[in-house]
């Protein structure tokens, strides 16, 4: 979201700092039955989700090369997946956690949580994530209702 404009998330730029490695995102927070995987600006957000929720984090810094790699271990690990994105869901960095899932054959749920397919009306930032549902608190409902879910039957309960 770029207008109107303000200030980014996070700290001052340390010009200092080595450069990352291409396409390697960084897990900030462990836990367990969800894992949060950031793109962009989400990632303040999604670290407190996280430490809400007990929720592993990560800061998947690329879309282009994605992190294979840290993208299978935590399907692995996780019952659930939640991409976020401040962008077009459709198309965007969640579709393409999506794919690599489908073609890796791991099966695990996935929440895309990103810009909806409409119009979001001028605002301040924070404002404006919370119509996207991309504030902490609507994010916070969404994973507990799928983590309150009834558990679906299995081939062995029926």
């Amino acid at each position: 979201m770029r207008y109107p404009r303000g200030t980014g998330p996070g700290v001052a730029v340390d010009r200092s700092a080595p450069p990352l490695a291409i396409g390697k995102g960084e897990l900030r927070r462990r836990g367990r039955r969800v894992a949060l995987l950031s793109f962009g600006s989400t990632l303040a957000t999604a670290l407190s989700v996280g430490e809400a929720l007990n929720a592993s984090v990560a800061n998947m810094r690329f879309v282009k090369p994605l992190d294979e790699g840290l993208v299978l271990e935590l399907a692995d690990a996780h019952e659930l997946l939640v991409t976020l994105e401040e962008n077009a869901v459709q198309g965007g960095a969640g579709s393409a956690v999506d794919e690599l899932l489908l073609a890796a054959g791991r099966v695990v749920a996935v929440i895309n949580q990103g810009l909806p397919d409409r119009f979001i009306d001028h605002g301040t930032q924070a404002e404006q994530r919370e119509m996207a549902g991309l504030d902490a608190a609507h994010l916070l409902a969404r994973i507990r209702a799928w983590l309150d879910r009834p558990a679906a039957p299995t081939a062995a309960s029926l």
